[in-house]
């Protein structure tokens, strides 16, 4: 579905610093999400106050999915994704999605272990996790990657990289800058940068076609909004349009 667990991957050092991120605690952004020109439901993206996992600090992120009563007969979804940073955004800690869709339900988290560079995923219905694997330095989660992202400066970038884990594979992704677009959305137009992830060895929002993609049109300007975002899964296509930013 919409690259709401996005593969998004950065190099280091070309980044704002934390004091000047593009985002602050209270910024919530809703979408409206459609299948092919079908209205379909809502998407909300939030930045939540900071907490602590495992006695640390810790930047917290929400997505929540929910289609509405036409498409809840077709294919239902109900989805939260949480993901948890270390506060100088460097790396992730933990990530948590509880989702049903279709017939199908599922409630999972993913452990990071900075010490001891290795991720373990768990079903929490169950009381062992998978074996941890190993991590490199500065390893993500599909989600909270996408706050990542809106550190970067576009204009100077035609392709990034930077690890990423869903606790099952530990891959080194990539992005790629397909340029400026102007977007008209609810009578608004908007400057953007095309950015296009590669999505296809990390699990993502929805179930993925045999050829899924994703593709973000990102604000090219200080704020490095998420506008719009589209993906091709088994059941069609689906977008996400911005109808409301909100900021603190």
């Amino acid at each position: 579905m919409c690259g709401l667990a996005l593969l998004l991957f950065f190099p280091a050092g070309r980044c704002q610093a934390a004091e000047g991120l593009p985002f602050e605690v209270g910024e919530k952004i809703t979408y409206q999400l459609k299948w092919g020109l079908i209205p379909a439901g809502q998407v909300v993206l939030e930045v939540l106050p900071p907490t602590t996992i495992n006695k640390q600090l810790a930047r917290h992120f929400r997505m929540r999915v929910r289609t509405n009563r036409f498409l809840d007969t077709f294919y239902k979804v109900r989805q939260t994704v949480e993901g948890f940073t270390d506060m100088a955004l460097h790396s992730s800690l933990y990530y948590r999605k509880k989702e049903r869709e279709g017939p199908s339900k599922r409630d999972i988290a993913v452990y990071f272990d900075l010490k001891k560079q290795t991720a373990r995923y768990y079903k929490l219905d169950q009381k062992r996790g998978r074996a941890p694997i190993a991590i490199p330095p500065g390893t993500f989660d599909p989600f909270s990657v996408l706050y990542y992202c809106r550190l970067l400066d576009f204009s100077q970038l035609s392709q990034v990289e930077r690890p990423i884990t869903d606790g099952k594979k530990s891959v080194l992704g990539q992005v790629k800058n397909r340029g400026q677009q102007t977007l008209t959305l609810g009578g608004e137009s908007y400057e953007t940068f095309l950015l296009e992830p590669d999505i296809k060895e990390v699990s993502g929002v929805f179930k993925k076609s045999p050829d899924a993609h994703i593709l973000i049109w990102i604000s090219a300007d200080e704020r490095r909004i998420p506008v719009k975002l589209a993906s091709k899964v088994m059941v069609g296509s689906f977008t996400a349009e911005m109808i409301s930013y909100q900021a603190q």
